[in-house]
């Protein structure tokens, strides 16, 4: 596989991402424009502060000689924690997002990426050669016993 060339389910990955990150800015200058918002300042920020993270992250994955990323399992469990300000989207592309991570495409075209080789590409390590045969000791044996004497003998 070419790097320049990316798998479908790695543009579909990045694009999920950059509309997540549109809509989670949206989602924060509406929480930060009521009043409600004003008096929790910090909590309504959090969603800018994600959807700035995805929209650096999907131009990342977007860009035309590809960055070397690896999967962002943190964006994508912020995304589905993003259900706590009512962002079903988000949540909806976090749990996809994890989901695409694990397909073995889209593991293969990250290791390709940043260089590593999956578990699978590489190569078996060499075998030793065959133990010689070990030689089996004969077991001493067990001393026999006198036999027990009964109470009422």
């Amino acid at each position: 596989m070419n790097i320049g060339q990316k798998p479908n389910i790695v543009q579909v990955i990045s694009w999920t991402i950059l509309a997540s990150g549109i809509v989670n800015i949206g989602f924060g200058i509406a929480a930060f424009t009521t009043f409600f918002g004003w008096i929790c300042a910090p909590v309504s920020v959090l969603p800018i502060i994600l959807g700035s993270f995805e929209l650096v992250y999907a131009a990342k994955l977007l860009g035309s000689p590809p960055q070397p990323v690896s999967p962002s399992t943190n964006i994508a469990t912020f995304e589905i924690a993003s259900i706590l300000y009512g962002n079903v989207f988000s949540m909806a592309v976090g749990i996809l997002t994890l989901v695409f991570y694990n397909d073995t495409v889209v593991k293969d075209y990250f290791a390709q990426l940043n260089g590593t080789f999956p578990a699978e590409a590489q190569p078996a390590p060499l075998s030793d050669p065959e133990p010689a045969p070990a030689v089996e000791e004969p077991v001493p044996a067990k001393p026999k016993q006198p036999p027990r004497k009964l109470a009422n003998e």
